[in-house]
């Protein structure tokens, strides 16, 4: 077999992967935004689930819930993981960040179903309730191994001669890596930060050991919450047509959420590059 011919099957080989790869991806696009596209009304946006076996109402509080418990898991995670790859880039030859860096690892790799049960005899249990605030804790150790490598490989890829220049001029070391280092990696953290955003928005098996759900407003973190993914789950399986619809209707604006969030990381990258 000559070169040519060896060239053109795999070129052959590596068109039809992409093609399926894009197929399925449009498939599965197109069908949810044709299933969910015509069940959204405006009271799914601004009404409350009804009782079983009654038509109508929405997922207005499943969808401020999710926002809600993202945002306070992006209010743990993200400090936590930028300072984690701080360290990890700062101190790559030390053995604890050696330690550290294939404990995220692993940790990116376990089950989010893992992660909730963890949440669940961690929080849940010694509280006695289920809670906003466990979801939370539980979506943010999924988001933190993203958001910490991210920030690392950004600095890592920063030239030395810029740290250098920072401290030739008498900066102390911890003004470099802030007000130098990561304002420059600002592009790419926010990457970061906003593709595990994306991730944990459609997370619902964490979030069944620890919100596990709520149809009415929840009044403080303390309570059980209800969240998109949660929402969409309980109504899919559900025998009633009009609660199947709006399992559709919320998959369809949680696929929009997601889309715009990566949508959004996609601009960053292409405004720095």
């Amino acid at each position: 077999m000559n070169r040519k011919l060896k060239d053109k099957i795999f070129r052959f080989i590596i068109y039809i992967s992409v093609c399926v790869v894009v197929f399925v991806f449009l498939f599965i696009t197109i069908y949810v935004v044709y299933k969910g596209f015509s069940s959204i009304n405006l009271d799914f946006f601004i009404r409350l689930p009804k009782p079983v076996g009654e038509k109508g109402g929405g997922m207005v509080n499943a969808i401020v819930g999710s926002f809600m418990i993202v945002c306070l898991a992006a209010l743990f995670s993200v400090p936590l993981s930028i300072l984690t790859g701080i360290y990890l880039s700062e101190y790559k030859n030390e053995k604890f960040a050696n330690v550290v860096r294939s404990a995220l690892e692993i940790l990116s790799g376990v089950p989010s179903i893992i992660i909730g049960i963890f949440v669940y005899g961690l929080v849940v249990l010694p509280m006695k309730r289920f809670s906003l605030l466990a979801g939370s804790i539980a979506l943010s150790i999924i988001m933190i191994p993203l958001i910490a490598k991210t920030t690392e490989e950004m600095l890592n890829m920063i030239p030395l001669s810029i740290k250098e220049a920072g401290l030739a001029l008498g900066l102390k070391k911890w003004k470099v890596v802030f007000y130098i280092l990561l304002n420059t990696a600002k592009p790419g953290v926010l990457t970061g930060i906003l593709l595990s955003l994306a991730r944990v928005f459609g997370e619902t098996a964490p979030l069944l050991f620890t919100s596990f759900g709520n149809r009415f407003w929840h009044r403080s973190i303390l309570e059980p919450a209800a969240a998109l993914p949660l929402q969409i789950f309980v109504y899919a399986i559900a025998p009633y047509d009009d609660w199947n619809r709006q399992a559709w209707a919320g998959a369809f604006v949680l696929i929009v959420l997601v889309c715009i969030l990566i949508f959004l990381s996609r601009r960053l990258i292409l405004k720095y590059k």
